[in-house]
């Protein structure tokens, strides 16, 4: 069972058709965001009566939530599931590298990651394609990490924390927990808990277009 209907939750569904052992049987969402009875050509049920149809004994989760409110929804919705009795998928994409320690449960790592010797992701993490996790890095719970992140040897990334697109982390250093590193961030010194970094938009050229040479 997939938790939502959203893009993380079609992502979720095209990956795990296309590239698992898995078998997708059906999607659950809270019942005051139940739109339709089915996604997919599969069943959606209320996630309040997800027992009625889905027992936990027989059926296994994937929670497919983005990184809204520092991760804390995602994580909220994973432990409610867990304290209900069920358990959890991870999957890891056959053209990631993965050579690291350990990957907790309801993890998504997608194409092109590379994960080296080590290297250690806790639950309720998501990794979208394209990213380097260096020897002995420790990316702890309900993390999100973009695209083309790059974490150095040793690094330590906090609880809740969201890795923006080409963050680069340098080796040996630990994030706080729920930070929020924006997209092109260069991080040389640990932060402090509840962190933001932002490095701001590239300025817009005065001249028009049609006037640059290329």
């Amino acid at each position: 069972m997939i938790f939502g209907t959203s893009e993380i939750a079609e992502i979720a569904h095209f990956y795990l058709n296309c590239d698992s052992e898995h078998e997708v049987v059906g999607f659950t969402v809270d019942e005051d965001h139940l739109k339709t009875e089915s996604f997919y050509n599969l069943p959606v049920v209320p996630y309040e009566k997800l027992e009625k149809y889905y027992s936990p004994d027989e059926y296994k989760l994937f929670i497919a939530i983005s990184y809204q409110q520092v991760n804390k929804l995602r994580a909220e919705k994973y432990l409610n599931a867990k304290n209900r009795g069920y358990s959890f998928i991870s999957y890891i994409s056959s053209q990631a590298f993965y050579y690291g320690k350990s990957v907790g449960e309801n993890c998504f790592i997608m194409e092109n990651n590379v994960i080296q010797p080590f290297a250690s992701i806790g639950n309720n993490c998501l990794l979208v394609g394209v990213n380097s996790i260096a020897h002995h890095c420790v990316i702890n719970d309900h993390c999100f990490l973009t695209s083309n992140v790059v974490l150095g040897g040793g690094s330590n990334i906090g609880e809740y924390t969201f890795l923006g697109l080409n963050t680069t982390i340098r080796n040996y250093i630990n994030i706080g927990k729920e930070n929020i590193i924006g997209a092109g961030s260069i991080i040389l010194s640990d932060t402090e808990d509840r962190a933001v970094y932002s490095p701001g938009e590239t300025p817009k050229f005065e001249v028009p277009s049609d006037l640059v040479r290329i």
